[in-house]
């Protein structure tokens, strides 16, 4: 690590491992020094499948069925993975374009071995054989099973015939899915006189034509609001088109392959395990929440009445807007004044003395080898356990580059599983921000969102790091989709207490600790309207299982939103505009997007639970790793929530969780209590 201002760590981390010398290729593969790289990486992937798969044919059934079949998969995720992160943020289009190519490649062969009935027969050996199977380990054994049901939502199960048709199915779906999220975000455009000219400034204009390419949901002025929302939302015949075949054909491959609906297909092996459990939540989080978001929406159009006396209706291009205006009138929240307290330095040591009290790990920065980055700016920490050594490498892309996508997330490169020699391979994982850059002599300074966001994707990194498995196919966060989530909103309620945010927030050029009250006002400022944001994410919620659940013959899935708004959001439907086109999380959630509340619920009962009274219990810390951490989704996450919390978890205990965090007093309680 150099020692330039953004990112000093202090002089425990800057006393890491020593550099390793000479060049090496991107994340260490030798292979992968230029883009040509990926080609003979693929190859030399390939040649090992190959390999594997007659080894596979040959091995009686048993445990080593299991590894050969997680050797296999690591082979090939080891270049998917990496290429996965490459072809979009790699700052030269010549590793974009390869990595990509590397991509399909993969992706066609792991289409060919979900229906390849040789090694399918393989894995069913063993399946069937009840002695075998009561003899695996608990973690070998739900592997077996995790990785059958990969097999038999591609159809492998099925005749010749009906084989084929689930490959033609997969491969149109995949198809419509890359073209509907393009049309999420394609811009609307309307002829510019249909605008008043008051207008026109606020629009990027194009000929005789506005260009709407968003939402404008900040905007201060009521009419932009409202003519982004109804230009941007105006329904597209052909987004529609797409969005219903997509639906249509997920809704045909999951009867084909035995599932009634295509959300029973994609719950097996949830926390909520069914649509009917998913909706059950959603339900009675609806309901605990009615009186609250009425009482927010009142609030809001208060706000909307004395700001803007002629627009008294409230409409759903008003909340964030008039949100934002009550919280900065009521608690003086503007990020600058928070910001000096936030270096990128002393966050990152915050997390380091964070984790070294709950977990007994340290963060050491190490130089990365010539060509392991793909950016000069790219920083490269080691993950360190006091007593069981190096577990894992994060690599830090925190900074805004042109080009660069603008989201928070976090990618595995490379997952851990024990190998055949007894080592462990190390995971690798990179974690993507857009923090701005250090200017001279100030380093970079973050927002409390975007300090929230950094707890947030460390979170799914310990996951990462921590989850020692023995088999990669379940490492870290490949877990179900309403568990994966669930270590990083726990870091959330870490990154809002006092007694953890008192350690390391200090102004970066007075060394002035935080004063407490600007916490406990933020806080109290993230309370407002939050029962009317949750209440928006039951509705986008239970809209994604409607569309995944039981297949409306002759109505369209506008019909479909307009009922669930007016039931579950009450805020008027808008005529001829078509939100659920926007809606880009039914590709990659399809069915799964309860999950966000639902890590949360779970993610805030360990909190209150196990960490409230003391965030740096270190016994604790011990029990949430061996509890949850540990396992990634080589075990059943409901039981991983009941090992953690001692108890089984009801529906009414989610909801509960969930609504007491709306309390005016909840965060607040432990900095008064002090």
């Amino acid at each position: 690590m150099n020692d330039s201002p953004e990112f000093v760590l202090g002089p425990a981390l800057a006393s890491g491992s020593p550099v390793v010398g000479g060049s090496k290729g991107l994340f260490g593969v030798p292979e992968l020094s230029a883009p040509e790289g990926f080609r003979v990486a693929q190859e030399k992937a390939l040649r090992k499948t190959e390999v594997l798969l007659e080894l596979a044919s040959q091995t009686p059934p048993g445990p080593q069925t299991v590894l050969i079949f997680d050797e296999l998969s690591d082979a090939l995720c080891q270049v998917a993975d990496l290429a996965d992160f490459v072809k979009i943020a790699h700052p030269d289009p010549a590793f974009r374009e390869a990595a990509g190519e590397a991509c399909l490649s993969i992706g066609t062969v792991v289409e060919k071995l979900n229906t390849n009935v040789e090694l399918y027969q393989s894995l069913q050996r063993l399946l069937a054989d009840k002695m075998l199977m009561d003899a695996l380990d608990p973690e070998t054994r739900r592997v077996a099973e995790l990785f059958m049901f990969d097999f038999e939502i591609s159809g492998i199960h099925l005749d010749e015939e009906k084989r084929k048709r689930a490959v033609d199915l997969n491969v149109k779906i995949l198809d419509l899915s890359s073209k509907f999220l393009m049309g999420t975000n394609t811009p609307n455009k309307i002829g510019k006189h249909l605008l008043p000219e008051h207008l026109h400034r606020h629009f990027l204009l194009e000929g005789e034509h506005a260009i709407v390419d968003g939402l404008h949901a900040e905007a201060p002025d009521d009419w932009v609001r409202e003519a982004a929302y109804k230009i941007f939302l105006y329904p597209s015949a052909g987004q529609l088109d797409c969005l219903e075949e997509l639906l249509s054909h997920r809704d045909l491959l999951a009867k084909l392959v035995g599932y009634s609906t295509f959300a029973h297909r994609a719950l097996q092996g949830t926390i909520a395990q069914t649509p009917e459990t998913v909706m059950q939540f959603l339900e009675k989080l609806s309901e605990k929440l009615s009186e609250r978001t009425l009482r927010d929406f009142e609030m809001i159009r208060g706000m909307k009445r004395k700001l803007n006396p002629q627009h008294a209706e409230l409409m759903p291009w008003d909340p964030p807007y008039y949100s934002g205006v009550l919280r900065a009138e009521r608690y003086n929240i503007e990020p600058s004044l928070y910001c000096p307290f936030f270096s990128l330095g002393a966050c990152m040591e915050g997390l380091n003395l964070l984790f070294n009290q709950l977990l007994g790990i340290s963060l050491y920065a190490e130089q990365p080898a010539k060509g392991e980055v793909w950016c000069e700016d790219v920083r490269k920490l080691a993950v360190v356990h006091e007593a069981q050594g190096l577990l894992g490498y994060i690599y830090c892309d925190f900074f805004q580059r042109a080009d660069k996508p603008y989201q928070d997330c976090h990618f595995t490169i490379r997952g851990g599983r024990r190998q055949a020699n007894g080592d462990y391979q190390l995971p690798l994982v990179v974690l993507m921000l857009n923090l701005p850059q250090p200017s001279r002599g100030c380093p970079t300074l973050l927002t409390p969102g975007m300090m929230e966001n950094l707890f947030h994707e460390m979170g799914h990194a310990m996951h990462s790091m921590l989850g020692r498995t023995r088999y990669q196919h379940v490492t870290g966060t490949r877990c179900p989709t309403d568990f994966a989530e669930v270590p990083s909103i726990l870091m959330e309620y870490f990154a809002n207490d006092y007694r953890v945010v008192s350690r390391f927030a200090r102004h970066y050029q007075t060394g002035q600790p935080l004063p407490k009250d600007m916490v406990s006002r933020l806080c109290e400022s993230k309370k407002v309207g939050a029962a009317a944001d949750m209440q928006l994410q039951v509705f986008y919620a239970v809209l994604d299982q409607l569309y995944h659940g039981k297949h409306p013959l002759g109505r369209s899935t506008t019909d479909i939103l307009k009922e669930t708004q007016e039931r579950f959001y009450r805020l008027p439907y808008v005529p001829n505009t078509a939100w659920q086109l926007r809606f880009s999380h039914l590709v990659g959630y399809g069915a799964k997007y309860y999950s966000y509340l639902m890590s949360r619920a779970v993610a805030s009962m360990v909190w209150k639970e196990c960490f409230l009274q003391d965030p740096f219990n270190r016994a604790v810390g011990e029990r949430y790793r061996r509890e949850m951490l540990a396992h990634g989704g080589g075990k059943e996450p409901v039981l991983m929530v009941q090992g953690m919390l001692q108890k089984r978890p009801s529906i009414d205990d989610f909801v509960s969780a969930l609504v007491s965090d709306l309390d005016p007093d909840f965060e607040t309680f432990f900095m008064d209590s002090e």
